[in-house]
């Protein structure tokens, strides 16, 4: 029960993290450490187990894969996007100097878990560095990124689909800020959302299948891709995964500028980020940089309280 605790306040903290751009929750599973359980879970969700589900065989399907750790994480991201992140949302929306506190904050944390996330790598071999630095640049390169042309192609939107399913799984890229520089983020997101609600069966669903059929692609071809990963060049992606993480840190740092586009939604218009500018270092002079820097203080201070907690923990353990 204890452990199903801990999951499910670990997919908490992954439905929170996906309201702040540049962070996923691929960043905090990996960071607290249920990233490979995690994959490993979904790879699974094959051919086999839909056969076993057809038999009922209901215990062996939980098992298999690895069923009560995917609900503790399923409710906690779930209850997570319900409460906690929607008021993520409307700090961002609504303010300026809440939405900088909040970047500080994921920035804090992140980095102050790179130490600890650099020493799952076993051993830094030369491909390993090399790894780390490739995932790094890649990262900071998606931030300067211009965002590609619309297109309904089906292929295309296969592709969305596949490609934002599998940003959303690996740490440091968000799925949402993929399809904007894709270009379909306002075909997808809003045009196709508005059309469902409108009535408009036909023309949502000739745009949310293909991307539906491409998600669920994306999600099973990676998870076997990265658990194949794991287990034959498991430092090297490691290295990978954490150079990406650091690199993310650049969209996720909080004293820059937004390019925000404005995409009409019914009467209204939905603002989305399509890219940053202008880093900068913060201005004391300005309200609210000293509660940023608050923040990204309390967001590191987090980290080391929660390796402190576990080193004591698996002390007292081995004491006893």
């Amino acid at each position: 029960m204890k452990d199903d605790l801990f999951t499910f306040l670990k997919g908490f903290a992954m439905g929170a993290a996906n309201v702040i751009p540049g962070v996923s929750g691929g960043t905090i599973a990996f960071i607290t450490g249920i990233y490979e359980r995690l994959i490993e879970a979904l790879k699974r969700i094959d051919v086999t187990t839909l056969k076993m589900a057809c038999r009922f065989q209901i215990r062996e399907v939980a098992e298999r894969i690895d069923l009560r750790f995917l609900m503790a994480i399923g409710i906690g991201v779930a209850l997570s996007i319900m409460t906690l992140a929607q008021v993520f949302k409307k700090v961002m929306e609504h303010s300026p100097t809440g939405e900088r506190a909040l970047w500080a904050f994921f920035f804090g944390l992140i980095l102050a878990s790179l130490p600890a996330v650099g020493k799952m790598v076993r051993r830094w071999s030369a491909g390993a560095v090399v790894a780390g630095v490739i995932g790094c640049a890649v990262a900071v390169g998606m931030a300067f990124l211009s965002p590609a042309n619309e297109s309904s192609n089906v292929f295309y939107l296969l592709l969305c689909g596949v490609v934002a399913m599998c940003s959303m799984i690996i740490p440091g890229l968000s799925g949402s800020f993929v399809l904007v520089l894709m270009g379909n983020y306002k075909l997808i997101m809003i045009d196709s959302v508005s059309a469902l609600g409108d009535g408009d069966l036909v023309a949502a669903l000739k745009v949310l299948v293909p991307v539906g059929i491409g998600a669920v692609i994306g999600m099973l071809s990676l998870a076997r891709l990265l658990s194949w990963l794991f287990r034959t060049w498991h430092d090297v992606a490691v290295s990978a995964i954490t150079g990406f993480i650091a690199g993310s840190l650049v969209i996720i740092w909080p004293w820059k500028d937004k390019v925000v586009e404005g995409f009409a939604k019914g009467e209204g218009v939905k603002e989305k980020i399509v890219g940053y500018e202008n880093w900068h270092l913060p201005s004391f002079a300005e309200s609210g940089t000293w509660l940023a820097v608050g923040m990204m203080v309390v967001g590191a201070g987090l980290i080391v309280l929660v390796e402190w907690l576990a080193k004591r923990g698996k002390g007292a353990g081995v004491g006893g």
